[in-house]
């Protein structure tokens, strides 16, 4: 009985010591997993820390130099061409899309109404220049009439003193002596008469060149007018660009100063990047900017410089401006447009397009420079012209002076310059 109850007791024993190692190793277990977990974190946070500072180390010598934006868009000019007179359009040279050079034709309007008209306008210049003409030869006739006057007072002068001699002798009644005083009152007036026109045509007449007289340059000017309306049938192409936007069609009556097409410019754009309120506080005027664009994408930089900065917000400039004095008010944070200039030769490897998205990193690291335009020179040519329209003037100025020389009786300009007392002499 001792043997068997000993037995029990003995194998209830041996599981307990089992279950304590166990217990043992499980716990440890545990506390490794835990030690693990926590030397994961650790380096996890580390890493985070890290991260953090790297970036913050970044940012500050980096990041914060730099200002960007993708509210950005190419902008340029867009030259409207329109008539400068009424008329009926006859032909279109060029269409939408199509490169055109400065001068070049593109639109012909009617010119039979503005060639009547020139060919009136010269007829009225020939016959001012005849007229002058005329005034410059009554000068020797004048003289001439002087002369005979002259004559015929000296002869009555003389017939006088003779019957004054003779009326004593009884030869010469009183009567003949009055008729050749009264001839003598009648040739000097008739002197006088004729001293006063030649005086009254040398004041017309007198040191003025053809050219310079009244009625010529009355005739002149409309000359000019008519030449200049006539040119203006024919439409030229301003600038040289790409043809856009064009409303007109063959046959259409246009008028004056009417939107007819337009040319864009491609080689002279730029981009405006409507900046936040708060990111132009270092923008300065010269500052470089690195561009990309939707049309090309990132491979593309375009490299630019900060141009000038609006005088205003673009809700300041819209055609409704905000009225925040009345009803309820919602802060927004306002963009300011900022114009950067495009480099010439990457547009031209690259070129862009009117209302292309881009996206804007200006770098402000240098902020010594002005946000305005008051320090820089003051312009003194032209920021935009064209000289196409130049050359109508010039060819009607011609026109006048053939028509002057064609028509004074001497084939020498300089001799319708001389004055009218050298032509009289």
């Amino acid at each position: 009985m001792s043997q068997t109850d000993t037995t029990p007791a003995a194998n209830s024993a041996a599981p307990t010591g089992k279950s304590s190692d166990s217990s043992k190793s499980n716990n440890s277990g545990e506390s490794n997993k835990k030690s693990k977990r926590r030397l994961r974190l650790i380096i996890a946070a580390s890493l985070v820390l890290i991260a953090l500072i790297a970036y913050g180390v970044y940012w500050f010598l980096f990041l914060r130099h730099f200002e960007s934006t993708d509210d950005a868009y190419v902008a340029g000019n867009v030259v409207q061409v329109t008539p400068q007179v009424v008329g009926t359009v006859l032909a279109i040279h060029a269409d939408d899309t199509e490169l055109v050079q400065a001068g070049a034709v593109l639109i012909q309007l009617n010119p039979a109404d503005a060639k009547v008209a020139l060919a009136n306008a010269t007829a009225q210049l020939a016959q001012a220049v005849r007229e002058v003409r005329t005034l410059y030869a009554n000068n020797g006739t004048l003289a001439a009439a002087i002369a005979v006057r002259s004559n015929d007072v000296e002869r009555a002068r003389a017939d006088l003193a003779r019957r004054q001699d003779l009326i004593s002798t009884g030869a010469v009644s009183k009567e003949d002596l009055e008729h050749a005083r009264s001839t003598l009152q009648g040739a000097s007036a008739a002197l006088e008469t004729a001293r006063q026109q030649l005086i009254s045509n040398q004041v017309l007449a007198d040191h003025t060149a053809i050219s310079q007289q009244p009625s010529v340059l009355h005739a002149g000017g409309v000359v000019q007018s008519a030449y200049l309306a006539l040119a203006r049938t024919t439409l030229p192409a301003p600038i040289t660009g790409y043809v856009a936007k064009r409303s007109v069609q063959v046959g259409q009556r246009v008028s004056s100063g009417m939107p007819l097409l337009s040319v864009v410019p491609l080689d002279s754009l730029w981009v405006d990047a409507n900046f936040k309120e708060v990111q132009i506080a270092r923008m300065r005027i010269g500052q470089p900017v690195i561009m990309h664009s939707d049309l090309y994408g990132a491979d593309i930089t375009f490299h630019g410089k900060v141009a000038g900065l609006s005088a205003g917000t673009g809700s300041a400039f819209a055609l409704l401006p905000s009225q925040n004095a009345s009803g309820n008010w919602i802060k927004i944070v306002q963009r300011i447009p900022v114009r950067i200039t495009l480099d010439p030769a990457e547009l031209a490897v690259h070129p862009l397009r009117l209302g292309v998205s881009m996206q804007v990193e200006a770098d402000i690291a240098r902020s010594e420079g002005n946000s305005l335009t008051t320090k820089q020179p003051a312009r003194t040519t032209a920021a935009y012209q064209t000289a196409v329209f130049d050359d109508a003037g010039v060819k009607a100025d011609a026109l006048i002076a053939r028509i002057i020389v064609d028509n004074s009786g001497d084939s020498n300009p300089a001799a319708c310059a001389k004055p009218a007392s050298s032509a009289a002499r």
